[in-house]
């Protein structure tokens, strides 16, 4: 009776099986059918895609999660935009990357990952035109701002057009099991400040060497028996370590949030986001001043970052992350009062907001 019943379960599973092959089949032909009626007109479409996502992410009745359900349908338009036209994505190298583990999730695997030695390379890639988007990492939960990518979206002609939010769990990795006998640990500098409790209590005596990427840490601990790598587990299986210890990040919590730039930002989406960079003028109250419009439009902001101006001394820019998008009639006119009360103003980008 129960070969009987577990035979019948198997043979529904075949059949919704053949079923999601079918629809899936569609879906491509149809996709296949919108590219061909844009005539040009770019494949890749952030406000679309993210519609599509919030749409099945909310109408999800389980049991798989939202985060499931998203990774799935985001594969799927990564199949079905590459039957039309390969997207390239530039992000900080190499292979092994949680910068890598950004794009896939948000790409999907179907688009053409190409690893950069740095930040400046995976600007300048975009604007070269040897990739149509990158990704690069702006902020950690944990450590804060990452400067460089601050500074190049400024002088770049580049928009931020979406952004990616990762959890980090970092690992710590070897060539063998055990913590006997590790000396040395490697890691990017963001890397090993995430984990600096960690490492104090469980490895005091290890030195700590900060390298250009855990991929780098990776490929050095895999050559050397006395030392061990923080990194991801696509790090770990890639340079063929083992994880000795999982999840070793101080905060449990800790996540890296990526932006995606493009030669031009997206269309509203329903749920967007709007970063801006401004300056104030030299006087007494002028940052309150120049923030104020946005407080009486009702407008929130989920960022306030500073940074020193390159044009002198003791002067600083400003950067914003709100709520809304720039054609948002809101936005829009708390943008020109802003623009009126500022010495200097710049859109960085509309997108829609990560899930």
């Amino acid at each position: 009776m129960m070969d009987d019943a577990l035979k019948a379960l198997r043979a529904r599973i075949d059949g919704i099986d053949d079923a999601i092959l079918q629809l899936v089949s569609e879906r491509a032909a149809i996709a296949q059918q919108v590219g061909r009626a844009k005539q040009g007109e770019k494949i890749y479409r952030p406000e679309r895609e993210a519609q599509i996502v919030r749409r099945l992410r909310e109408a999800n009745p389980g049991p798989l999660s939202g985060d499931t359900v998203e990774r799935l349908i985001r594969e799927i338009m990564s199949a079905c935009r590459a039957l039309e036209q390969i997207t390239r994505i530039a992000y900080l190298g190499p292979a092994g990357t949680f910068s890598q583990q950004a794009v896939h999730k948000h790409f999907g695997h179907e688009a053409e990952a190409l690893a950069e030695a740095d930040i400046d390379a995976c600007f300048q890639a975009v604007e070269t035109g040897r990739a149509d988007f990158a990704v690069v990492p702006v902020e950690n939960s944990t450590e804060g701002a990452i400067g460089r990518t601050l500074d190049l979206i400024v002088t770049s002609p580049l928009k931020i057009c979406g952004e990616v939010m990762l959890p980090i769990h970092q690992m710590l990795m070897r060539k063998q099991a055990g913590l006997d006998g590790i000396r040395r640990v490697y890691g990017h500098a963001q890397s090993l400040a995430q984990c600096q409790q960690w490492l104090s209590r469980h490895l005091p005596g290890a030195e700590r060497v900060s390298v250009v990427s855990n991929s780098d840490g990776a490929r050095r601990a895999a050559e050397e028996p006395d030392a061990a790598t923080l990194g991801s587990e696509a790090a770990a299986a890639l340079y063929g370590l083992t994880v000795v210890e999982a999840r070793v990040e101080d905060d449990a919590s800790n996540a890296t949030r990526f932006l995606v730039v493009g030669q031009s930002d997206a269309a509203p989406s329903g749920r967007d986001k709007t970063s801006l960079v401004m300056s104030t003028k030299n006087e007494p109250g002028a940052v309150v001043k120049l923030l104020q419009p946005l407080a009486d439009a009702g407008i929130s902001m989920s960022k306030l970052e500073s940074r020193p101006a390159r044009s002198g001394n003791w002067e600083y820019l400003f950067f914003v992350v709100c709520e809304g998008h720039r054609q948002d009639a809101k936005l829009a006119g708390a943008l020109a009062d802003i623009e009126a009360r500022a010495a200097y103003l710049r859109v960085l980008g509309s997108y829609p907001a990560a899930s």
